[in-house]
């Protein structure tokens, strides 16, 4: 039996109101499919899709959905559904999902698919249960299907930050994975049975003592390699035929 999804009171924030900025080189793009009239032009859909997905700037082989792109480029499906397929594939389950806790997925689906981030903690408890009870799979569906998608992005628009707070983007603020899965690979990294593992290692290492031998500089002559000296007194003279040739 689903649960229901838990009643919130949406907090005033500032991407619950219309904008009043005026339009300079941080505004974010609209990738809209209507829009696209060269091939060039949906390339630069899917990689803006790729972007806000995965928040990455560079994207890899191994990301690449090379069948919902055909399909999307073809206009089989929509930018919506390329968009869920991207956020249900595998890649995105190896990078995002398995690394991240229930609460922080909701922060994240709020930020990749709706544009926002949410808006108080009983949003997050409210979604949270929502993976909990229909998975990832569910969850994305309930953000797409919204009529907050709907209204703000339709069928073939891909999504955006819709409102910047200060100016910083999204995927500056929100890393891959959090503190305590950074912490949950350094202790595996150092758990007691590596650090045996570590000292056997070094133990069994061979090292070569190298001898120094000490270098006295008492005996050592330094040569004289100044140029040589004229005698005070002594004239100097130059022969010009010696020196220059005669013309």
């Amino acid at each position: 039996m689903t649960l229901p999804l838990l009643e919130y009171k949406p907090s005033s924030q500032n991407q619950r109101v219309p904008g009043y900025e005026v339009p300079n080189e941080d505004t974010p793009r609209i990738y809209r499919i209507e829009d696209c009239v060269f091939s060039g032009d949906i390339q630069e859909l899917i990689w803006a899709a790729y972007r806000q997905l995965f928040s990455e700037h560079v994207i890899l082989k191994f990301y690449r959905q090379g069948n919902l792109e055909s399909q999307v480029k073809n206009q089989a499906i929509t930018v919506r559904d390329f968009i869920r397929g991207l956020a249900k594939s595998e890649a995105f389950t190896s990078l995002v999902i398995k690394t991240n806790s229930n609460y922080r997925l909701v922060e994240i689906g709020l930020k990749r698919l709706l544009g926002r981030a949410p808006y108080n903690k009983d949003e997050e408890i409210s979604w949270s249960i929502k993976i909990a009870t229909d998975g990832w799979d569910g969850f994305v569906d309930a953000l797409l299907d919204s009529n907050e998608y709907q209204s703000c992005f339709g069928e073939n628009i891909v999504p955006y930050q819709r409102r910047r707070y200060k100016g910083r983007p999204f995927n500056l603020v929100t890393p891959r994975y959090a503190d305590y899965w950074r912490d949950k690979l350094e202790d595996a990294r150092y758990k007691p049975g590596s650090i045996s593992d570590f000292m056997k290692m070094a133990a069994d290492a061979s090292i070569r003592t190298v001898t120094y031998t000490p270098v006295s500089t008492a005996d050592i002559s330094i040569p004289d390699t100044t140029r040589d000296s004229v005698p005070v007194g002594i004239p100097v003279s130059i022969s010009p035929s010696a020196s220059f040739p005669a013309r």
